[in-house]
């Protein structure tokens, strides 16, 4: 009987914390634009998500222009199929870019990357026009995906850096 109750009890919370994981979140965050020779502009985030945090679309408003787009937690459980639309008009893994210190990984190139990065979260995101935006964060609790909060950077291709906050 005892083990009966335990397997009951075991399979509820792991039913409650499905479901808690498949809600719906959505959250704020802000930055500053940083152009050399040009004053700091606030920038706004909003994101959204149907699956506790873990992806979904980010919206980046500066005074002029709004980027969007998807972002992704990287986890352990991540495909490098996933994060194929990170890259459009970037290079791949953004190996480019050494705002977390990245470098070439050879032949494994993003495989290494996810392993490297879990509990972070990547975003690229495009305006109407076509201009672009990649942003890093770093997650502070990345068991709660983005609603865990965090900070990090996002670059502006040619424009400028954003510091953001979650």
């Amino acid at each position: 009987m005892q083990a009966t109750h335990s397997i009951r009890t075991a399979a509820a919370a792991v039913g409650a914390s499905l479901l808690l994981g498949a809600c719906a979140s959505v959250g704020m965050g802000e930055g500053d634009l940083a152009m050399k020779g040009k004053p700091e502009q606030p920038v706004l985030f909003t994101w959204q998500s149907d699956n506790g945090g873990i992806s979904g679309t980010m919206t980046a408003t500066l005074p002029g222009a709004t980027y969007q787009g998807r972002f992704f937690q990287i986890t352990r459980q991540t495909q490098r199929e996933s994060l194929a639309p990170l890259w459009d008009g970037w290079k791949e893994g953004w190996t480019d870019w050494s705002y977390w210190g990245y470098g070439d990984y050879g032949p494994y190139g993003v495989t290494q990357f996810i392993t490297r990065y879990t509990g972070k979260v990547v975003a690229s995101l495009k305006t109407a026009d076509g201009k672009k935006m990649r942003c890093r964060l770093h997650l502070i609790t990345p068991v709660r995906g983005m609603a865990g909060g965090g900070e990090g950077e996002c670059q502006i291709a040619g424009a400028g850096t954003i510091h953001a906050t979650f």
